[in-house]
């Protein structure tokens, strides 16, 4: 391998030489999201790729490399990234990593330090890792994260939300099975050729795309009958991802039921607000907070073109805002917790109950502190503010079986499944969940 350049710290630099022609390895999360994401990044001259490789060897990597105690993410990150090394498809004198850092208190900000120490381990230290965040914690001479990229990854983000929204609501009901996941290839596509002519990012363009995107579907022939709807939370990682959360979506799908998963773009305006949030409570950071809110306020513009054009369309469930999820947990839970996901997993796991997915799967991995506070340590809290939620907190780590955790779904979707037949969930829709006639508590908005 050639000889690399390195900073103070021993790392190798990833510069402007190596963006020509090296391979930029990225993990796969969100399959939808990630691509249109992919599509800005190839279309700014990087080339990219979404890795897809599943199996036992990516954990038995991820464990050999990284300590087992350690966020069962970070051990499947690392682990699927050594496994594409080992695998012989890439030129590793061509080669990098890029991985998210985002720079708060959840131990996800060290995994970009976990990930060079496995390399080091594994013989690879030459390896050049992007580290991908917007709070200045690394640069990279060859890596540069410009204002149109900016601008086009979050629209590429809203696109993500709006067609696994779309997708997920019509993919149980259609007649032509496939139907759903041919048109979220098509708009992909499409919106990938957009932005690699500069278009489809603007607030005026989003709209017109967002309403031909959602009339698409509504055309899609289904055929509506009663199923148990579930929603998905959790950690961010496996949450979305497959590989994290062992096919979870898929087995639900064989389970018959509808699914819903909180958009992508709810987490980065809970980022954001934090920024703006801490400047409140602190009282530092004022000029970072004003970035901040100018950045809140362009993200709840482009959520709320993304709410007002599925409102537009009967047929279909329009997600709720940021500030209306958010004003869920007064009174429940501050929103001064703001580690991991912090209060925004509860305030999910409300919001799935307030739109009709009472039945909810919280997806934790081990070793996420942060997780199990929010998310388990919430249950009993939100189960005694609206027995309509019917909640099941699942591990994902290395020791977990899947037969456990698909056993422990089942018994939730019994109870659902009883709900759904008794004669209150058939009077009135509640998506499967428990409905009492007189709910303990209401979204705040609605409060005098």
């Amino acid at each position: 391998m050639e000889d690399v350049k390195r900073n103070e710290s021993g790392n190798v630099i990833f510069t402007k030489e190596m963006a020509k022609d090296y391979t930029i390895l990225i993990p796969m999360m969100a399959p939808i999201h990630f691509s249109l994401i992919k599509s800005v990044f190839v279309h700014s001259g990087y080339k990219v790729e979404l890795l897809t490789n599943h199996g036992p060897g990516v954990v038995e990597e991820g464990l050999k490399y990284v300590h087992n105690d350690t966020c069962y993410p970070a051990l499947l990150v690392i682990g699927q990234m050594l496994d594409a090394l080992k695998s012989g498809k890439y030129d590793l004198s061509r080669t990098a990593l890029m991985i998210s850092q985002t720079g708060g208190g959840c131990r996800a900000s060290n995994y970009i330090f976990l990930l060079r120490k496995a390399l080091k381990k594994a013989g690879y230290d030459s390896i050049p890792v992007i580290s991908l965040n917007m709070s200045g914690l690394e640069s990279n001479q060859g890596f540069r994260f410009t204002l149109p990229m900016i601008f086009k990854t979050v629209a590429g983000i809203v696109y993500g939300d709006a067609l696994m929204l779309l997708s997920n609501q019509v993919k149980p009901y259609e007649v032509n099975k496939g139907d759903s996941c041919r048109l979220v290839d098509h708009w992909t596509e499409k919106l990938a050729r957009q932005f690699n002519q500069n278009e489809g990012f603007s607030l005026k363009q989003l709209r017109i795309n967002l309403n031909d995107i959602v009339s698409s579907f509504a055309q899609i022939a289904i055929h509506r009958t009663r199923k148990i709807k579930v929603g998905i939370v959790g950690e961010i990682y496996v949450k979305y991802a497959s590989l994290g959360n062992n096919n979870l979506e898929d087995f639900l799908a064989g389970q018959d039921c509808e699914i819903m998963v909180p958009g992508l773009l709810d987490f980065v305006l809970y980022s954001v607000d934090a920024v703006v949030g801490r400047a409140k409570l602190y009282g530092s950071g004022q000029l970072k907070a004003k970035v901040a809110a100018v950045l809140k306020h362009y993200l709840m513009q482009m959520q709320g073109a993304l709410i007002e054009t599925v409102k537009m369309y009967p047929g279909f469930k329009a997600p709720s805002s940021f500030e209306h999820t958010k004003s869920l947990i007064d009174g429940v839970i501050g929103t001064g917790c703001e580690m991991g996901e912090g209060w925004l997993l509860t305030a999910e796991m409300m919001e799935c109950v307030n739109q009709g997915y009472g039945n909810i799967i919280c997806t934790q991995p081990f070793g996420c502190l942060p997780n199990h506070i929010c998310g388990k340590g919430m249950i009993r809290k939100i189960k005694g503010l609206d027995a309509r939620a019917n909640i099941v907190p699942i591990d994902y780590d290395p020791s977990a079986t899947r037969v456990n955790q698909e056993n422990r779904i089942k018994l939730m979707l019994s109870v659902a499944r009883e709900n759904l037949d008794s004669s209150i969930s058939q009077d009135m829709d509640y998506g499967g969940g428990a409905a009492p006639a007189a709910p303990k508590w209401r979204p705040a908005t609605q409060l005098s």
